[in-house]
């Protein structure tokens, strides 16, 4: 690996140690063996790197979401829907889990406004991929309309669900009360 490679694998070691607001320059360039100057130099700050190496993670994460490709139910069926909820969620119980860190970058948001409007950005792409995990087909096609409706729906309850397993996991809800949920909404919205 060259030094932007291992810049970036150290910046991610280091997040999931320290997190992001605690996360220094030093502590990259330790952890990936290279220099300060390497940092400007390939991302331009050390933010800009750190959350550059948060995205990768998150897209990383996709596969775990898709429970190694095997997901049951037909796109856009109610055992889809507790499918791949049953997946994000196995993501959160896992020890050292990012999505703590993924809680401090919102929080910390306002602060950090060049990584704000980078995280931005990556979101609108997880929208639309968050959309065919759910309902199938290929990110390329998903329609705009859909990523701001349908795409933004399932990121917040995303938010809501990280929000909730961070904050207390043993209240926190499991894929089947969502899916439960969801059909209940359904119900109400269906009644005559």
């Amino acid at each position: 690996m060259g030094h932007r490679e291992d810049l970036l694998e150290g910046a991610k070691r280091c997040l999931m140690a320290k997190g992001f607001v605690r996360t220094t320059a030093r502590d990259i360039v330790k952890e990936s063996g290279t220099n300060l100057a390497s940092i400007g130099y390939h991302y331009g700050s050390k933010d800009a790197l750190l959350a550059r190496a948060y995205v990768e993670m998150v897209e990383g994460m996709s596969e775990a979401f898709e429970g190694g490709g095997e997901l049951s139910g037909e796109p856009g069926s109610p055992e889809r829907f507790a499918a791949v909820w049953a997946n994000i969620i196995a993501t959160m119980r896992e020890p050292g889990s990012m999505w703590r860190l993924s809680m401090e970058i919102v929080a910390m948001g306002d602060q950090l406004p060049e990584v704000r409007e980078h995280l931005a950005r990556a979101q609108r792409e997880g929208a639309r991929g968050i959309v065919t995990l759910f309902h199938g087909g290929r990110e390329e096609d998903v329609p705009e309309e859909r990523v701001d409706t349908l795409g933004y729906f399932y990121l917040t309850l995303m938010m809501g669900l990280m929000a909730q397993w961070t904050f207390d996991p043993k209240s926190a809800p499991e894929a089947g009360q969502l899916a439960e949920g969801l059909r209940q909404v359904i119900e109400a919205a269906t009644r005559k």
